[in-house]
């Protein structure tokens, strides 16, 4: 079956995170996907976390789908090779630091001119303009920055940072929309322009903080650390049940509030008027998440998921990665999807999102050796120019 970005060729030329977690995307829906590596090192990611005989395991869901090539793009060889590969291509993504491309002869504008149809989205901690867009930027401080761990902890405690590096995945996705309106607007185009793509990660966190902004420039408003609680929305917390596991209750609709009262026995809340709409019930949430918790410590963690989810409440406990692999919907979704190492082993890793009905995406091989197609892609190259 075909798949929706079949045909579309994409230049990888970055590292760590954000840029590759972009690339994946594009080659589960069937983009070709040449990522350029560094010959003696190769990605940054082959390397990090859990290793299985000298490779990350990560690697092997990163760059799945890929085509390893290896490329000194310090060296005139490396760039003129690039420029080669830009001729055909319909992308490039990358994530150095602004400005260093172009010191290499393989900026936007200079593959413009081989090829006007290029479209080169550019991930960087700051973005490709402004007083910051020649500092180092991490995923890990565009977090700081755009606002995130500011909110993500208790009051009381020092900020914490989730335990992902969640700053460069979200804008890799922003990179993959940028990415496909991008190739939309050239589609339509007459001339078939390209063009560049610029994403930030301090902007693509910041774009996040929901009414964070309008709060503070208007009321003053600087919102701050509240723990399991969302500021201004109530009911939804964490509460302890009765076998010592925690449950997470989502009731800060009207309509489901009423429902959840009804479902623990409290009538009155439910018929409460200071407690019909989300305002009256923020200015109680303290009251109501001590009601809320004497309840659920009266029952399991299972008698609480079964009671709220017979109720339509939105209900549910929290899971490590051995809950998830046990969990009858991820199975059922496909979401856990059994690949075969170079050794023969095999691994779970995780199925694609989002699910298309009719050009869905796929795993078709796990990320590669590194330089395991520069006979196919550059081998290629080079016997066309001789």
């Amino acid at each position: 079956m075909r798949k929706p970005l079949d045909g579309i060729k994409i230049l990888e030329l970055g590292n760590f995170v954000a840029a590759p977690f972009a690339g994946k995307i594009f080659g589960e829906f069937g983009a070709e996907v040449i990522k350029v590596e560094d010959p003696k090192s190769g990605d940054s990611i082959r390397n990090w976390r859990v290793m299985h005989k000298g490779t990350s395991l990560w690697w092997y869901i990163h760059a799945r789908n890929k085509k390893s090539i290896t490329l000194n793009l310090r060296e005139a060889e490396g760039q003129e090779m690039v420029r080669e590969l830009a001729k055909e291509a319909d992308v490039v993504i990358e994530n150095f630091r602004p400005g260093t491309l172009e010191k290499w002869g393989i900026g936007y504008e200079d593959l413009k001119k081989i090829n006007p149809s290029i479209i080169m989205t550019r991930i960087s901690g700051y973005g490709q303009t402004g007083p910051y867009r020649d500092k180092v930027g991490f995923g890990s401080v565009a977090e700081s920055m755009g606002g995130l761990r500011y909110l993500t902890g208790f009051p009381d405690r020092p900020p914490v940072r989730v335990g992902l590096a969640i700053g460069d995945s979200i804008a890799g996705l922003y990179a993959v929309n940028g990415t496909l309106m991008a190739l939309r607007a050239r589609d339509i185009d007459p001339l078939k322009r390209g063009q560049f793509v610029d994403v930030a990660l301090t902007e693509a966190v910041f774009s996040l903080l929901e009414g964070v902004l309008p709060e503070y420039d208007l009321k003053g408003i600087v919102r701050e650390r509240t723990g399991a609680t969302l500021e201004g929305i109530a009911p939804s917390n964490t509460y302890l049940c009765a076998d010592g596991k925690y449950i997470v209750i989502a009731a800060n609709s009207d309509g489901i509030f009423r429902r959840f009262m009804d479902a623990i026995g409290r009538t009155d809340l439910a018929e409460d008027p200071n407690l019909s709409n989300n305002q009256g019930r923020a200015k109680q949430a303290e009251q109501l998440d001590q009601i809320i918790e004497e309840w659920t410590k009266l029952h399991t963690q299972k008698e609480v998921q079964k009671i709220l989810d017979e109720a339509g409440v939105p209900v549910g406990p929290i899971y490590s990665i051995e809950d998830i692999v046990n969990d009858e919907q991820f199975q059922s979704r496909d979401m856990l999807q059994t690949v075969t190492l170079p050794d023969g082993e095999e691994v779970l890793v995780p199925g694609i999102v989002p699910k298309l009905s009719e050009t869905p995406g796929s795993i078709e091989w796990i990320g590669p050796e590194l330089g395991q197609h520069n006979e196919e892609i550059i081998g290629k190259k080079l016997c066309k120019q001789k």
